[in-house]
């Protein structure tokens, strides 16, 4: 698990160890691991599971990213499942945004998926089997007003996702499985929708992993993104494609009723920054 000393990693580790799973946590900060670890090894099911930490920048260099991937297969073994979790986020207005941001996000929130994807791709292949999960966001479905920089990079990874996925499921005919996770993330949308805690989120993931299934979502905004912007991606099942024909049209109209909603938020944050700047000049 990248990024698994916090947040949605770190919940996804432990929901993976109550399965009896051996984890490798893979993160920058070696104290945040170490605390990680032995909050871990609280829900262990036999003496057997091990929880491995590695502190490296899996966005900097690919040589080092495979190196530490390849030791942690010496001593775990193979690896079944690759979350990749690492990620952060810059807020801001476009023009606001510092140029080295743009590139930092894309550093870490893509490349720092697509280096340990490519560390394990092969031996997954080898072995005919393996799931590789990339967490998205809702941000990763639609623009949103302040992500400017952090979108994007979303967006690149659904690319990536299903790419990688017919590449791997229809070219080789293996059980390795592409997945790409959508839990609700972005401060905008969850002032105007349901808001899952990490737990939820990482239950889901792993739920949806193990059965294989390329799009997961969380809550009901979550599902309705899911139908709206599924355009080319694969389905698991015709019930699944079948639910997102029959869901299309309906789910279109409700969210031009949310994009309504946001542009009326992006307006009334301009008119009041506006009054308070003609406030402050007749002050």
């Amino acid at each position: 698990v990248t990024g698994g000393s916090s947040g949605i990693g770190k919940c996804i580790a432990i929901e993976c160890y109550k399965q009896g799973a051996f984890i490798t946590l893979i993160a920058r900060d070696e104290n945040k691991l170490l605390q990680t670890k032995k909050e871990i090894e609280k829900y262990s099911v036999n003496d057997k599971q091990v929880v491995l930490c590695i502190s490296v920048d899996v966005s900097k260099d690919y040589e080092q990213v495979e190196n530490v991937l390849k030791q942690a297969q010496e001593k775990l073994g193979p690896v079944d499942m690759l979350v990749n979790c690492a990620g952060t986020s810059v807020t801001g207005k476009f023009e606001d945004i510092q140029v080295n941001s743009f590139e930092r996000l894309m550093a870490v929130n893509y490349l720092g998926s697509v280096y340990p994807s490519r560390a394990v791709i092969a031996t997954m292949k080898e072995r005919r089997m393996g799931r590789i999960v990339f967490v998205s966001s809702q941000a990763g479905q639609l623009g949103l007003f302040g992500y400017t920089a952090y979108s994007p990079t979303k967006f690149a990874l659904r690319g990536l996702a299903e790419a990688l996925q017919m590449e791997v499921c229809v070219q080789y005919q293996t059980d390795i499985g592409v997945f790409l996770l959508k839990p609700l993330e972005t401060k905008l949308i969850s002032e105007t929708s349901s808001v899952c805690q990490a737990e939820q989120v990482a239950r889901v993931i792993v739920k949806d992993a193990i059965q294989g299934n390329f799009n997961s979502s969380v809550g009901s905004d979550g599902y309705m993104l899911s139908i709206l912007t599924s355009g080319m991606s694969p389905v698991t099942s015709i019930t699944e494609g079948l639910q997102q024909v029959v869901c299309m049209g309906i789910f279109r109209i409700v969210g031009l009723f949310y994009l309504g909603s946001f542009d009326s938020i992006v307006r009334r944050c301009m008119m009041q920054r506006e009054k308070s700047e003609s406030a402050d000049k007749n002050e």
